[in-house]
């Protein structure tokens, strides 16, 4: 009775169809109407057997199947209350045993290296958050929960300061620790979190220089061999419909794709945020993608910034090449036409406006184009 309550459920939201990701989830079944889903993480249809067979799956089976059968045993009411009663109870009377001492868990930097190894992160965030914790390590305040303090964070600010990190680094990495200090508090691990008795200064981030479209047209151009090749043509796929680069390796042309007059369109949510876009494939992007009988290549984003350095310096350009500059590069081809932010904001998936005030810079020939039609509409 107790193994048919407690189950794994995958894909219950329908995203790999969309994004090539499933999101994996215990469900506990505790009457008709009642029913509770803790979230495991999202891995792919291939690594659903190792993610449900691994140590961390098993154990939290285990212990929602227990909590089914004390329920149970004392004949308790089969209700979503009740068993989040039990289950936080749980979390709540574990959690103090690592803050008062009574577990070896009480080396943050041993729980916050657990917690990496545990979780389910791309390629980028997991280097993120190493970094975040060999920096921590270095810096040697911060060894337990206690250490944990609004002096300790201020101090680790200044050391991150030292000259050899830009101020969106230095953000980068309290953001990564500001999100486990947030999830300590909440689990009442710790009797509060550090960050919200601070104020630190975000600091300046570094403009990013989109191309022009003569840029991208010399881009287009360009003679060069594999791999180059196909590197050039994902950031062009990129500039073309404003997709970030691990959205562009999970592309799908028959699951993500509609057509509306002669234009296809990507009906897609993006992996980073789980929000919407929906975005057209201009002609340069569907160029690649014949190209490339619309399956795209694949490469890491690491290798393929490497490669995108390659070729700026054989065009002689002096803007920095990035996967990125190819979204900030399209937000801002789509403003210079006319197409209004709102509707950027759409395309590139942005919840928040702002966001994309800051993808689209708005070009000195767009500003004296709208300036000249007001001019000539005041009499």
């Amino acid at each position: 009775m107790v193994r048919e309550r407690v189950s794994v459920v995958f894909n219950r939201r329908k995203t790999v169809e969309k994004c090539g990701f499933g999101y994996v989830e215990i469900q506990i079944y505790l009457s008709r109407t009642g029913r509770k889903f803790i979230g495991l993480g999202k891995c792919r249809p291939n690594e659903l057997k190792n993610m449900i067979s691994s140590l961390e799956v098993q154990n939290e089976l285990k212990r929602c199947k227990d909590i089914i059968s004390a329920m149970l045993l004392f004949d308790d009411e089969m209700t979503v209350q009740q068993f989040e009663s039990y289950y936080l109870s749980k979390k709540k009377s574990r959690s103090n045993n690592f803050y008062k001492g009574t577990d070896q868990a009480t080396n943050f930097i041993i729980y916050l290296k657990e917690s990496i190894d545990k979780e389910r992160f791309s390629d980028g965030t997991r280097k993120h958050k190493i970094c975040t914790l060999e920096a921590v390590k270095r810096f040697g305040k911060i060894r337990t929960f206690a250490d944990l303090t609004p002096k300790n964070i201020l101090e680790f600010d200044e050391w991150l300061h030292d000259g050899s990190r830009t101020d969106v680094s230095v953000h980068t990495y309290h953001k990564h620790l500001r999100k486990m200090t947030r999830y300590l508090r909440m689990a009442d691990m710790i009797p509060v979190d550090p960050y919200e008795r601070v104020k630190l200064s975000r600091g300046k981030s570094k403009e990013r220089q989109p191309l022009t479209e003569d840029e991208l047209d010399k881009l287009r151009a360009i003679k060069l061999t594999e791999p180059l090749d196909h590197v050039r043509d994902l950031f062009i796929f990129a500039a073309y419909t404003g997709l970030a680069y691990c959205d562009v390796q999970v592309f799908n042309f028959d699951q993500m794709t509609e057509k509306i007059g002669n234009i296809y369109y990507i009906d897609g949510e993006r992996l980073k945020t789980g929000t919407k876009f929906f975005t057209p494939i201009l002609t340069p992007a569907m160029e690649v993608l014949k190209k490339y009988d619309y399956n795209l290549p694949k490469i890491t984003n690491q290798k393929g910034n490497e490669y995108l350095h390659l070729i700026q310096h054989a065009m002689g350009l002096r803007k920095s090449l990035t996967f990125h500059v190819a979204r900030h590069s399209f937000a801002t081809l789509a403003i210079s036409h006319g197409v209004p932010i709102e509707d950027v904001a759409r395309m590139l998936g942005h919840e928040d406006i702002r966001t994309t005030q800051i993808y689209a810079k708005i070009l000195k020939s767009t500003i004296n184009e709208y300036s000249t039609k007001l001019q000539d509409s005041i009499k």
